[in-house]
């Protein structure tokens, strides 16, 4: 398998993702496609890998057992192409969720996109610290309506 080719691939529809919720209107067939094609299709890419990889279908030069107990056996599943793809396809299908969802509550609760943009870049960059700044943005619009969803 060239990893290689799939992870640039996976980085260009993360990419293609991320462009889309941050500079393009919010129609429901955008944000479907997002969904769908995007993170559905990310997934996909995850476990097709993940699977073809565990059971020997694809092969992984250099990789081993799957050792998820230890920091030793993280850094070899890590050490290989095939471990850094997959785990990054797994990074970027998360964070392309998350931001989905960011820019989904945001709309609902009339957030600026001009506050969401650096928000949603954030949540590109470093998923969680994005995401935790949204937590924190988003309260005073939630209390104004009265609701947390």
């Amino acid at each position: 398998m060239d990893w290689a080719l799939v992870f640039k691939a996976v980085n260009l529809l993360a990419l293609l993702g991320w462009t889309a919720l941050i500079l393009l209107p919010r129609w429901p067939a955008l944000l479907s496609a997002v969904l769908y094609l995007g993170v559905g299709l990310l997934c996909l890419i995850y476990a097709t890998s993940l699977i073809g990889v565990v059971s020997g279908l694809i092969p992984n030069p250099g990789g081993g057992g799957m050792d998820f107990s230890t920091i030793a056996g993280i850094r070899a599943i890590f050490a290989t192409d095939g471990g850094v793809t997959i785990g990054w396809t797994h990074y970027l299908a998360f964070d392309l969720f998350v931001g989905l969802w960011i820019a989904r509550d945001a709309d609902a609760k009339g957030i600026s996109r001009l506050i969401q943009a650096p928000i949603l870049f954030a949540t590109l960059m470093a998923g969680p610290l994005g995401f935790g700044i949204w937590l924190l943005a988003r309260e005073p619009a939630a209390r104004r309506q009265g609701r947390f969803r």
